[in-house]
């Protein structure tokens, strides 16, 4: 089970204006082979398909709970998107007077037709997300080696993606999340040195670009969160500290287990968007519905 807490796990400040087209490259950190929704289902599959794991505790425990932590990231990229939609679009209530038009230039139509102005799960072109990305061998080793090269396929995204949009927004995204998917490479390269006795951290980073080049990076690196993996249970995977301990491959810091979530920050509120009905029409008759709630629950 998944204990939902309503806090983002970073402060996302509003972007100076709206930009649908950076939303819509935002879309593939989220949709994407190689985005949150994929880094999330690798591995809650993989911890719920695990057999051996009373022998092999530690290595379930690193992968469940790294699951937990993606569903606060995908989390994260859907509001970075839903922000830089909000407003790209006309308001009002008036549908004659074609509100919507100028999202007919826009790189992503389904963000207005088939959603609220808002995140889909599509990648960066509108292909949905799906399930052949999801790659449970049984195999531990091979497991592992394919989780260290989904983040590493991640990071190389959020780095493009970096170069592509301006936005404040998306690259305080991008900055928090480069630096919590840097602790998922480490620690799954971690994993696969404790299991095979190969230093996989002389190939880090990759690509070979440090995080501390981004300015979005650096606070939360000042804050030590290249070094922190959070325990995303109040009892349970208390092996991973067999598995992340030691020194961080870059800078030698400390690595340490920090029992329960990061504090979180409130999530932005997102205005209404009339001209989508969103979050309701102009029409709406509430005495209708309160008819209809006294026939259902009496």
């Amino acid at each position: 089970m998944i204990t939902r807490i309503d806090k983002l796990a970073l402060e996302l400040p509003n972007p100076e204006h709206a930009s649908p087209n950076a939303a819509a490259a935002v879309q593939e950190l989220l949709g994407g082979k190689f985005g949150e929704m994929s880094t999330l289902m690798n591995y809650t599959f993989q911890s719920f398909n695990f057999r051996g794991r009373d022998k092999m505790r530690p290595f379930y425990d690193l992968i469940a709970n790294i699951a937990a932590e993606e569903y606060g990231h995908i989390e994260a990229v859907s509001y970075t998107i839903n922000l830089l939609l909000t407003g790209s679009t006309k308001r009002g209530s008036d549908p004659n007077a074609t509100p919507l038009a100028n999202a007919t230039d826009m790189r992503n139509s389904y963000h207005f037709i088939a959603s609220g102005q808002a995140a889909l799960p599509v990648d960066s072109m509108g292909n949905p997300w799906n399930g052949s990305y999801v790659f449970s061998s049984g195999n531990l080793k091979l497991d592992l080696l394919h989780n260290f090269f989904l983040e590493c396929g991640a990071r190389a995204n959020k780095i493009r993606v970096y170069e592509m949009v301006e936005d404040r927004t998306s690259r305080a995204m991008l900055g928090y999340l480069l630096v919590r998917g840097g602790v998922h490479i480490v620690a799954y390269a971690k994993a696969l040195e404790k299991l095979t006795g190969v230093d996989v951290g002389k190939l880090l980073p990759i690509p070979e670009i440090s995080n501390k080049r981004f300015t979005e990076t650096r606070p939360h690196e000042a804050k030590g969160l290249h070094r922190i993996l959070y325990r995303f249970s109040p009892n349970d995977y208390r092996e991973i500290n067999q598995i992340w301990n030691g020194t961080h491959p870059e800078d030698g810091s400390e690595l340490i287990v920090q029992d329960g979530p990061p504090e979180g920050f409130d999530p932005p509120e997102l205005p209404e968007e009339p001209q989508l009905t969103s979050p309701l029409g102009p029409d709406i008759d509430h005495e209708m519905f309160k008819d209809i709630a006294k026939k259902l629950f009496g």
